[in-house]
């Protein structure tokens, strides 16, 4: 009897852990890996399924594009990219 209620509350404890841990981060789901990915500017066509010459006219029309310089490299996060396109940011004047 005493061994069995020893597990019973082992079990219930790492219950309570595990759920607990859960919990903290319920309103924050973990990032997925696409969050992350930066790209060059001669790869946005074929990630945005587009023309050389319609990203090239994107960039020009809308400076304001969501990127990063790096040593004379400009990158563009894919997400942020996709979210600003998605926005009525390029809309407004």
């Amino acid at each position: 009897m005493d061994i069995s209620f020893f597990w019973f509350a082992v079990g219930l404890g790492l219950m309570g852990y595990f759920i607990g841990d859960g919990l903290k981060h319920f309103n924050r789901p973990k990032q997925s890996s696409k969050d992350y990915s930066l790209l060059k500017g001669e790869d946005l066509p074929l990630w945005l399924s587009l023309s050389k010459e319609e990203v090239r006219d994107l960039i020009e029309k809308y400076p304001n594009l969501p990127k990063i310089e790096l040593n004379g490299t400009t990158y563009y996060n894919y997400q942020k990219l996709l979210d600003w396109l998605a926005s009525d940011e390029p809309y407004r004047k």
